[in-house]
């Protein structure tokens, strides 16, 4: 028999308490989620997780920091190498909401995209 996860969605504000059963590097069985959405999560975040990540960084020239996001989300285990790389942008003005800010993020191949503009 494989291992079993507890797990909370959180595909929407309902939150449902899953039990997850992973055998041999995949999802057998989801058992407590009350719609589709809730399978879909518990398959992902079992087998791969994914999270976005989303920021701010400094701007030469601008006292204000700009905020920043993944355009999509990242695997869980790149979020620490992600962070080290926005750290290190040297970023200048002007920047416009969606810029891309970082083309590969941590190697995933998912850009770093502004979320506001700074002029």
């Amino acid at each position: 028999m494989g291992t079993e996860q507890e797990i909370t969605c959180i595909s929407c504000p309902v939150g449902c308490r899953m039990t997850v059963t992973v055998e041999n590097g995949a999802v057998t069985r989801v058992q407590g989620n009350a719609c589709k959405r809730g399978e879909a999560y518990a398959r992902q975040e079992c087998i791969s997780p994914l999270r976005m990540v989303t920021a701010v960084a400094r701007v030469s020239g601008s006292a204000v920091p700009v905020s920043l996001k993944t355009r999509s989300p990242i695997p869980k285990d790149k979020i620490a190498q992600c962070m080290s790389e926005i750290r290190q942008l040297k970023l200048r003005l002007p920047i416009e909401m969606g810029d891309v800010l970082l083309e590969d993020v941590a190697g995933t191949g998912i850009p770093l995209v502004a979320t506001r503009s700074l002029v």
